[in-house]
């Protein structure tokens, strides 16, 4: 399951950037509708993993929350980016809660641990 859930991350942060790249063109609403399928089943596959997990710990639930923090900021970009509005602060809590969700999900003993 973190293999999908891992996959499913990937591919809607490239969807993400292919979104963006697009808005300019106005060719993105195909690929904006693909994104938000993409964030679903990042949650889908995020709460299967939480199922899995005997003693959910706290640091679960918080990298649940910043990961929902960060699929919250892809979107708000998408969408203030389209409509010419700034989106410097979204820009900035991106990257803060995608380091913090990276370092939680690297750190915690299900799924990949490299800083064990």
């Amino acid at each position: 399951m973190t293999h999908a859930h891992l996959s499913t991350w990937i591919i809607a942060l490239i969807l993400f950037f292919v979104a963006l790249g697009l808005q300019k063109s106005g060719k993105d609403k195909v690929v904006h509708m693909i994104l938000r399928l993409f964030y679903l089943l990042i949650i889908a596959t995020g709460v299967m993993m939480l199922f899995f997990i005997s003693n959910i710990d706290l640091m679960y639930v918080l990298k649940s929350i910043v990961g929902l923090w960060v699929i919250s900021m892809l979107e708000m970009i998408l969408v203030r980016t389209k409509k010419g509005k700034k989106t410097t602060i979204l820009w900035v809590q991106l990257v803060v809660a995608f380091l913090l969700v990276l370092y939680l999900g690297l750190s915690l003993p299900l799924g990949f641990t490299p800083f064990m």
